[in-house]
């Protein structure tokens, strides 16, 4: 079971979008009130959820590993940190996991240190948005529309003119498909899969079949001509909008 702290609370928990919030005192009150609801005698990991610029890193990692000691978490982990700060961190407490955006329309993290960040310290990296808020599935076209309340409904990469210019990207995911039998989704799971065994990625879905179509890219072995074709053809797509 993971969970995770660090957004300030509202009346109903935690209220992302408030502020951010990793004081010590804040952190055990999460993590007793988080025991409590999930009834476990420990959290399996805990991440931060976000940096937070006023407490410092070493001070969040203190926290989580008197948490640890005490039995109360397991293994600590990160959420959309930098390299510097997942080295600070783990020098107080070894960081478990890290979860950071990862895609393949979405690959900073291979330039600002933060991969090389977690190979140099045996980090298991847990990419979210892997299919890229579902765009990736291929299911998503210009007319498709996104209650106010879906982050997708202000997002940059999901206007209709996003949506339009990034069809290149599906296509390229397509074409790879075709000759794996594999559908956009799983072959951008597959690309994922395959830079990195300690890379473990989390697609959220809401239907059973899309749950057994993600797992069906763990079959899916992509070659090294695939992976070079899917490098190649991104280094020349320019991708529309912002992720946020």
């Amino acid at each position: 079971i993971a969970t995770k702290f660090g957004f300030m609370h509202g009346d109903n928990g935690p209220a992302p979008g408030t502020g951010l919030d990793s004081r010590p005192e804040q952190i055990r009150r999460v993590a007793e009130a988080s025991l409590k609801r999930l009834r476990v005698d420990a959290i399996d990991l805990f991440y931060q959820h976000r940096p937070d610029p006023n407490v410092p890193v070493e001070d969040v990692a203190g926290a989580v590993k008197d948490l640890i000691q005490e039995g109360k978490v397991k293994h600590f982990g990160l959420s959309e940190s930098s390299a510097e700060q997942i080295r600070r961190a783990h020098a107080v407490q070894p960081v478990a996991a890290l979860q950071s955006e990862y895609s393949i329309w979405w690959t900073e993290i291979e330039e600002n240190g933060v991969l090389a960040a977690c190979e140099d310290l045996g980090i298991g990296l847990v990419p979210y948005s892997p299919l890229g808020r579902g765009y990736l599935t291929g299911k998503v076209n210009e007319n498709t529309t996104y209650a106010s309340t879906d982050i997708r409904s202000h997002n940059p990469r999901f206007t209709p003119e996003a949506i339009r210019a990034n069809q290149v990207v599906i296509d390229l995911l397509q074409r790879i498909g075709a000759q794996h039998d594999a559908t956009p989704a799983q072959i951008a799971l597959a690309w994922l899969l395959a830079q990195k065994p300690w890379i473990a990625p989390i697609p959220g879905t809401r239907k059973l079949h899309r749950l057994d179509e993600n797992l069906g890219a763990v079959d899916i072995q992509l070659t090294a001509d695939d992976l070079s074709e899917i490098r190649d053809a991104m280094s020349q797509i320019t991708v529309v909008g912002h992720r946020y």
